[in-house]
């Protein structure tokens, strides 16, 4: 809400006019967006659907907050308007509003500028512990985002949030008498990318986050006597989308739901599931000038120079017949890396295994004692780039992947586009894109023996030359693309709108 004492700024032209077609501007609500701020998957999602939205001809706007990392991507920045104030619970807000000076073609982004809540060394956290006040931080963003859009887009809107952090934007479009007229016939649309985190907090936040008393039911943002961010956006969203049809079949399960099963099945028809994709230009390593030699599927013979190069720069032995397995992710629970460091053949196979990526103390120092116990076959490098990513996935011969859950996973995508095929467990994302015995090697139970199992099944594979070539062929020709996500979304944004045109 604008400030009483703070006369509306003057703001002159809209960022973005409306479209002579009526077409509404979609108006996506993140807290990744890549490359800006990026902790995992969110970023590269988000970036994916809005880039292909832009070359499909809809108008797009990004909101983000304005963390320290934006800087180092968008050094210039400009103003959009004066700052405005906002009143959330029983405190105010100035925020401010930029947007990027001599941006490239695709979605405007526009930056959210609180320093109280997002000048910070962290996105989440520091030291692996969360702020404690992200209840607020995010609270503040999703309603400072509500009152710029109608002075920064003009004509219609349909407003698509991701996660938790942005979850409240809905309540609240729903819940103030000053938001449910200014949005009455806007369509809202819900993207769950992990349903294992949903934004907790204790009833204290309901005041910090002005979010209505009246709310806080089981109907709405109440769960087992917390406040539950992710719930309150499932509750007052028109759709509801998570990152693959199997894992939307996931959600609505007691074992998968993450306490929210109920929920997704109450949603009925308004959920559903859509594969996320990948930018097959940027992952094509028929020109991908950050590997060592580029290759196709017509002819991968060099990926054995990037097989050389991959383990030189681990410092595994160049053998060119020994199979190469590689993890890159981030290395928690979920990734299954407790099935890795249980696993008998990674600790006694004739094989040899590189892992990128940063997490939990804990498996980071479990994989770097495994890589001292085994000089010869394990190497670990902790300090992900983007360019070791690429690297991994051109020199591998194998992917591991055996994740307790994975909404989608776009590191399975990007394994098959360089014909390193998958081994991953069949869950989420994962069945819905890698298949067994074809593109990879699938796995049911999450124990070591059935990862060894299919650990296994592929190295019979590998080591059969005329069988392995047609499987790694078949897996870089798969497509991937987000053309065939933005045409399922474009379908979500028809039933949503159908719904708020009822419901105004």
């Amino acid at each position: 809400m604008t400030s009483p004492t703070m006369p509306t700024p003057s703001w002159g032209s809209p960022l973005v006019r409306a479209p002579e077609s009526g077409a509404p501007t979609i108006v996506h609500l993140t807290a990744e967006y890549s490359p800006f701020a990026r902790s995992g998957g969110l970023a590269e999602a988000v970036m994916g659907l809005a880039n292909v939205q832009v070359h499909g001809g809809a108008n797009v706007v990004v909101f983000l907050p304005l963390y320290r990392t934006v800087r180092d991507f968008a050094p210039d920045l400009a103003p959009l308007g004066r700052p405005i104030a906002v009143d959330l619970g029983f405190r105010r807000e100035a925020v401010r509003f930029f947007r990027e000076v001599n941006a490239p073609k695709g979605p405007k982004v526009v930056f959210v500028d609180i320093p109280s809540a997002f000048s910070r060394s962290g996105l989440y956290g520091e030291g692996g512990r969360d702020y404690t006040d992200n209840a607020r931080r995010f609270a503040l963003y999703s309603r400072a985002v509500l009152d710029a859009i109608p002075r920064l887009i003009a004509g219609p809107v349909l407003v698509h949030a991701h996660d938790w952090h942005a979850s409240l934007a809905l309540l609240y479009m729903r819940s103030y008498a000053e938001l449910r007229e200014r949005f009455a016939g806007t369509p809202t649309v819900l993207t769950v990318h992990n349903g294992g985190y949903q934004g907790h907090f204790s009833p204290a936040a309901l005041n910090d986050c002005g979010i209505p008393p009246e709310r806080f039911t089981f109907r709405h943002a109440e769960w087992y006597g917390k406040v539950n961010f992710l719930k309150a956006g499932l509750t007052h969203a028109d759709m509801v989308v998570t990152v693959s049809p199997n894992h939307a079949a996931e959600l609505r399960t007691a074992d998968g739901g993450f306490g929210l099963h109920e929920v997704f099945q109450w949603l009925g028809n308004r959920f559903t599931g859509i594969v996320n994709g990948i930018d097959q230009a940027v992952w094509n390593p028929a020109d991908d000038d950050q590997i060592t030699a580029p290759y196709s599927d017509v002819d991968p013979t060099d990926k054995a120079r990037c097989k050389g190069a991959l383990q030189r720069s681990f410092g595994l032995p160049q053998r060119k017949r020994t199979p190469l397995f590689g993890f890159t992710g981030r290395m928690v629970k979920q990734k299954g890396l407790d099935l890795i460091l249980n696993s008998h053949l990674v600790w006694t196979l004739d094989a040899q295994f590189v892992f990128l990526g940063a997490g939990e103390q804990r498996y980071e120092q479990a994989l770097t004692a495994l890589s001292r116990a085994r000089p010869r076959h394990v190497g670990v490098q902790l300090d992900f780039t983007d360019r070791l990513e690429h690297r991994l996935m051109a020199g591998a011969d194998l992917f591991l992947m055996p994740s307790q859950y994975e909404p989608c996973g776009l590191t399975q995508l990007r394994a098959q586009r360089y014909g390193a095929l998958p081994i991953g467990r069949r869950v989420g994302g994962i069945a819905d894109t890698v298949e067994d015995d074809a593109t990879g090697f699938l796995f049911d139970a999450f124990e070591p023996t059935a990862f060894d199992r299919a650990i296994s099944r592929a190295l019979a594979r590998f080591h059969d030359p005329a069988a392995w070539l047609p499987r790694m062929q078949t897996a870089m020709r798969r497509d991937f693309s987000w053309q065939r996500s933005a045409e399922r979304y474009a379908e979500v944004y028809r039933r949503a709108t159908d719904i708020a045109r009822h419901r105004a």
